[in-house]
């Protein structure tokens, strides 16, 4: 008895939970899975150490998140918007960066806050997309075991139901993700816009993963495809402070 109880507090202090993670309402079995996932995606360690991810979105835009200071720039393919803007700043407080939009620099105060909000707000949906598996334990999560379901090619998968409290942008989300019982990884998802729901807006697979620095990653979400992942230790001077081009090695 002992042993194990020892064991768990272990793992569990390996992967501690976000200040806000919803811990009383979410249970054991949910939690020791999500722990699981952290462990089989990287471990949590290789996660709080990455300093740069860039990917694309659906061929429609580039990101560049530095973790370490909440550096973020977005460039559209079409060039018609582009924002260097940081996502760590305190809730309520005016962001911090800069828009073209257009081929021109936005200037004004009230415009310039309104497309970093939007900015801000690309970020948090294109990175979820590519990080969720490291987020399931974040702040106003509340995590629950659902019940064991099959995946592609019938394999076992338990599956997790994540609610959300005042957090984010869409508080008011369901999501199903599926934890391959073998891998431990994430093989796919379903989202429900509100948490009432009984069916899902969409349910999509996550492939093809690999690993990119020392993360393992699924860039394949079956009908649509994230791409371009890298995953650096060194940011590239000018990279986030500027919208010049830099080329990633």
């Amino acid at each position: 008895q002992n042993q194990d109880s020892t064991a768990t507090q272990t793992i569990t202090e390996e992967n501690p939970a976000a200040e806000g993670f919803d811990a009383q309402n979410s249970d054991k079995k949910a939690i020791e899975i999500a722990d699981a996932v952290m462990k089989a995606s990287g471990g949590r360690k290789n996660w709080d150490e990455t300093r740069l991810i860039a990917w694309t979105f659906f061929g429609r835009r580039k990101l560049y998140w530095d973790k370490k200071t909440g550096d973020v720039r977005i460039d559209y393919n079409n060039g018609k918007f582009k924002a260097l803007v940081n996502v760590y700043g305190k809730e309520g407080e005016a962001l911090k960066g800069k828009v073209m939009k257009d081929s021109v620099e936005i200037t004004q105060a009230d415009s310039l806050q309104k497309y970093l909000k939007r900015a801000k707000s690309i970020w948090i949906n294109d990175m979820y997309w590519l990080c969720m598996p490291f987020k399931l334990k974040d702040s106003g999560v509340t995590l629950k075991y659902t019940r064991e379901d099959t995946v592609q090619n019938g394999k076992k998968a338990d599956v997790l139901t994540l609610t959300f409290k005042e957090v984010g942008d869409t508080p008011e989300n369901k999501y199903e993700v599926y934890v391959d019982q073998e891998t431990k990884l994430v093989a796919k998802w379903a989202y429900y816009p509100k948490a009432s729901m009984d069916t899902a807006r969409f349910a999509m697979p996550w492939l093809n993963y690999q690993k990119y620095g020392n993360l393992m990653l699924s860039d394949d979400r079956g009908r649509a495809k994230l791409s371009d992942i890298k995953v650096l230790d060194v940011v590239p001077e000018k990279l986030l402070t500027t919208f010049e081009k830099v080329e990633l090695k």
